[in-house]
């Protein structure tokens, strides 16, 4: 395509000041790929999705009629000065999908309506109509799962303890302890010898007293219900407890005795057996979402029935969508909750791919992140087909094979949070290489594998790996050095080091990219437990108590109860924050923001990124900043919320709080990911102190800088699914760019050749 500037006006920002920009003034080319680099904390997703695409969705939604908007959440105007040019904007970021059980794959992308019908048309022996084949619909579903696929069973024998009699509470669950209602039922029932110690009941009573379902008990107490009948433990505690509202203690205790597992009716398959039943070739549906989409797509470009033709025809394109954003490893039946953001990311992209409508802007945050850089390509071909259909791209991203395809390139900076929030750069991919800013100095850096690799001190040996798709190996993992575990997307890297090697070495400690398990009022402040400090700190200032300045207690601003902001819940659409209008964001109360600490309000402590608050604390407070700089965070925010963490970040900060009680041995999950490209060395300098302080590290990784500086590479393949999970390489990095062969060996060459 001609890359030559559109002669229609571009987008035009002037004055911007949204959270750290600085008065930023630009025009981007319209129907061009423009990408936004910079440091983390530049202020790249301030101005792509915080002004850009929320004044146009802003004036999107203006455009409704008066009733319409009396219904929709208001929306704040970005601060700016002025924006215009704006078109349409489809904002496609990290966000992953909800919790809910029901979504796949499959729905998520909208293929599971496709297969379904598919199934209904040319499926034998015929099972109905198309909702006959979904798991979300009674006429579909497994009638035992209800179309979940798993279902939760109490363990009997976890239940009961044999040395003790009911009367001494042989039932191991506080709510049927002994003088509580439900202990009444089975210790008056007349059925049981109370003092008798549950080990020493005959099978029939044993039986009788965990599965029993409406049992006369003829002989019960006059304590027993009169009307009532006799009922076994365990289908009380399936029908009155395991959905119940709880008290947290009394939740963590029943778990204890709830096993988890695929649902015996259907196998895990979710659906009934009429459905089941019904084949193309010798494949149920069931069968076809097990597959791969790699594995997939050759099954349904075999299928040539003209009754199906555009079945089969938009369910390829679809497939070969996926395949194109490197993710032809996923199956259609995976649980959508357990996608990456970045995988999540890429599954609304080719949702936009077969769309009719152009002059649109898209954009997207780090689409690369979790990519292979084999699988780059694919991604980057896919933007330029957005952008050749008459649509503006923008995009967040760090990845030099990103940039490099780049239109137009903007550079922010130079530094993260009050260092940054300015342009530095703007221009071509050619002269962001000449500039002289953080971006261009990382993209003309000599590359090279460590000189000198460290020796093991030992090795830690994971025979006979089978999880997932691991195809029965065994690896030998050194420690006491750095080792990255390579390979393609898919390819089994964090089956053996999330997996398989925590089972050969119990106390590793595991840092994954999953939630921080916080809730929306969490930041790095109360996840590193230093808000007591900082509390306190106030309150002896003060002369007041600490509760003063917690946005969860008397501080707390009563318009938000502080959270800074206020959710509309818009059904079923996604729900929307909008800055609260009692404190402006802040959280707290009038009189709370009356307290000052050297100067400053809580609220304006909380706004200091961790850089800027090592400075002026010192104690656990200072120590914690330390921390999250050491872990490449210090650009956030004390008081940022959790919620609003990339997947790297969340891992980093995991890491910040772990390194306040060492361990011997770290598992990380691409650490990288949301990282500079300039910072990564400071990352790969905080894994070598650790090893030097005596740690091993493991991490598994797609960056080319992290693989060159480690000691020892593990890499899987040679594909991804069924195509993987074999050890391709062990060795040294200098060694797989010699010798190696396939995906990583060939992109380590390249990194290293720059």
């Amino acid at each position: 395509m001609d890359t030559t500037p559109s002669n229609r006006p571009g987008i035009t920002v002037t004055g911007a000041r949204e959270n750290n920009l600085r008065d930023v003034d630009l025009t981007l080319p319209r129907e061009r790929l423009t990408v936004f680099t910079g440091v983390s904390g530049s202020g790249k997703s301030s101005l792509v999705y915080d002004t850009i695409a929320a004044e146009s969705q802003r004036q999107l939604n203006e455009a409704h009629d008066s009733f319409t908007r009396s219904r929709m959440a208001h929306l704040g105007v970005p601060d700016a000065d002025r924006l215009e040019n704006l078109t349409v904007t489809v904002a496609v970021d990290q966000r992953r999908f909800g919790g809910n059980a029901r979504s796949t794959l499959a729905t998520a992308t909208d293929l599971a309506p496709l297969m379904r019908l598919l199934f209904s048309r040319i499926g034998r022996p015929r099972a109905g109509y198309s909702p006959a084949f979904s798991f979300n619909d009674p006429s579909g579903m497994c009638p035992e799962c209800e179309g979940l696929g798993r279902v939760r069973r109490v363990d009997a024998d976890a239940l009961l303890d044999d040395a003790l009699s009911l009367d001494e509470g042989a039932i191991r669950l506080r709510t049927f302890a002994p003088g509580t209602w439900r202990w009444k039922r089975y210790v008056h029932s007349g059925l049981f010898d109370r003092t008798l110690p549950v080990g020493r009941f005959t099978p029939d009573e044993r039986r009788l007293l965990l599965h029993a379902e409406g049992v006369k008990a003829p002989r019960a107490d006059p304590e027993f219900p009169v009307s009532g009948v006799f009922e076994g433990v365990v289908p009380r505690i399936t029908r009155s407890l395991l959905d119940a509202p709880l008290k947290p203690g009394d939740r963590e205790e029943l778990e204890r005795v709830v096993r988890r597992g695929p649902c015996p009716a259907c196998d895990g398959a979710r659906l009934n057996p009429a459905a089941l039943a019904c084949r193309i070739g010798p494949h149920n549906i069931a069968d076809l979402y097990a597959l791969p989409v790699s594995g997939l797509r050759p099954l349904i470009g075999d299928i040539d029935d003209p009754e199906v033709a555009p079945v089969t025809g938009a369910l390829l394109e679809r497939l070969r969508g996926l395949e194109e954003v490197g993710l032809g490893y996923l199956s259609l039946d995976r649980h959508s909750a357990t996608l990456s953001g970045g995988e999540a990311q890429r599954v609304r992209l080719v949702r936009h791919l077969g769309g009719a409508l152009t002059g649109l802007t898209y954009v997207l945050d780090e689409p690369s992140a979790g990519l292979h850089p084999a699988d780059v390509h694919r991604l980057t071909g896919l933007l330029r087909r957005l952008r050749d259909k008459g649509n503006t791209v923008l995009v967040v991203e760090h990845d030099p094979n990103v940039i490099a395809v780049a239109d137009h390139v903007v550079d922010l900076g130079p530094g993260a949070g009050a260092e940054g929030g300015r342009v530095v750069y703007q221009g071509s991919v050619a002269g962001l290489r000449r500039a002289a800013t953080p971006t261009g100095r990382y993209l003309r850096r000599p590359r090279a594998v460590r000189a000198r690799t460290r020796v093991p001190d030992g090795a830690v040996w994971v025979r006979d790996a089978r999880l997932n798709n691991l195809r029965g190996i065994d690896v030998r993992v050194p420690t006491g050095v750095l080792t990255a575990v390579t390979g393609v997307a898919g390819s089994g890297k964090s089956s053996l080091a999330h997996g398989e090697l925590p089972r050969a070495r119990p106390d590793a400690v595991v840092l994954t990219q999953n939630s921080l398990h916080s809730g929306p009022r969490s930041t790095p402040v109360t996840y590193l437990g230093v808000q007591d400090a900082l509390r306190s700190r106030f309150a002896r200032a003060n002369g007041v108590g600490p509760g003063w300045f917690s946005a969860n207690s008397t501080g707390a601003c009563p318009t938000c109860r502080g959270r800074g902001v206020v959710v509309t819940d818009l059904a079923f659409l996604d729900d929307v924050e909008t800055e609260c209008e009692g404190c402006h964001g802040q959280r707290f109360n009038d009189r709370a923001l009356s307290y000052t600490l050297d100067g400053r309000t809580i609220a304006q402590v909380l706004e200091l990124t961790a850089a800027g608050a090592r400075e002026l604390f010192d104690g656990a407070l200072r120590d914690a900043a330390e921390r999250m700089e050491r872990v490449g965070l210090g650009y956030l925010r004390l008081g940022q919320s959790l919620d609003t963490l990339s997947g790297g970040e969340r891992q980093r900060l995991r890491l910040a709080r772990k390194l306040e009680e060492p361990a011997r041995l770290y598992v990380l999950d691409e650490p990288t990911t949301g990282l500079h490209g300039g910072d990564v060395a400071g990352l790969v300098a905080l894994f070598d102190r650790m090893v030097d302080a005596g740690g091993s590290v493991v991490v598994v990784e797609h960056r080319m800088d992290v693989v060159a500086a480690a000691d020892h590479v593990i890499d899987l393949g040679p594909g991804a699914g069924h195509e993987g999970g074999r050890v391709v390489f062990e060795g040294t990095p200098a060694r797989l760019a010699e010798v190696g062969s396939g995906a990583t060996a060939d992109a380590l060459r390249a990194h290293l050749a720059g």
